[in-house]
């Protein structure tokens, strides 16, 4: 998690993710990813350079609250750039 709390959209995200996604690695191999209020390709990349990927979920259900059944076009644009902020 890369907040306390609850989930949701943030604007800033504050909490050490590196120390947090270290304690995990001590205890599994497994890929760790990070989520809770990730919403810009900005917050993408940052919590993926600090883990093994990162979980986005609110922002894609305040697309399909906004755009209903048009919602695929846009959330596969949104998709495009998050994944466009990782490479």
């Amino acid at each position: 998690m890369s907040s306390l709390g609850v989930t949701g959209v943030r604007s800033k995200i504050t909490t050490d993710i590196g120390a947090m996604v270290d304690l995990v690695r001590e205890v599994t191999d497994v890929p760790v990813a990070v989520g809770f209020g990730i919403s810009t390709p900005e917050q993408t990349k940052k919590m993926a350079s600090q883990s093994d990927g990162a979980i986005v979920g609110s922002a894609i259900i305040k697309i399909i609250e906004k755009y209903g059944k048009d919602a695929p076009q846009y959330v596969e644009a949104y998709v495009k750039e998050m994944v466009d902020a990782l490479k």
